[in-house]
């Protein structure tokens, strides 16, 4: 099946995983799935506007592609999906504080380095 979006793992523990959702070269979202027993919970946050159809479209290719993988439709008890529309505006690690912050000197005088 030719599919229009392209799902990219970034994460995968042995409960979950983390996809970035890509149409073309433009990043359109990210899901978050959780693997718990018979039920499958996922969190899709869009960063752009979609239709419908082409939400329905994109949760079919994740049941296919990802989650039937895991548990089958006829095993599992259910898929539930929330949906959700954002923006990313930072990220943060317990390492270097926000991504924003790399550029600092290491003297940390809040000037860039050249």
């Amino acid at each position: 099946m030719d599919t229009r979006f392209k799902l990219n793992r970034l994460v995968r523990t042995t409960s979950s995983e983390v996809y970035l959702i890509w149409e073309g070269d433009k990043r359109v979202g990210q899901i978050d799935l959780h693997f718990a027993h018979d039920t499958i919970h996922a969190t899709i946050i869009f960063e752009t506007d979609l239709p419908v159809a082409d939400e329905e479209e994109l949760l079919t290719q994740i049941d296919e592609d990802i989650v039937t993988s895991y548990l089958p439709r006829f095993d599992r008890e259910d898929f539930v999906a929330h949906v959700f529309r954002g923006e990313e505006i930072s990220r943060y690690t317990d390492c270097s504080g926000t991504m924003d912050e790399e550029n600092i000197g290491e003297e940390g005088d809040g000037e860039e380095e050249e």
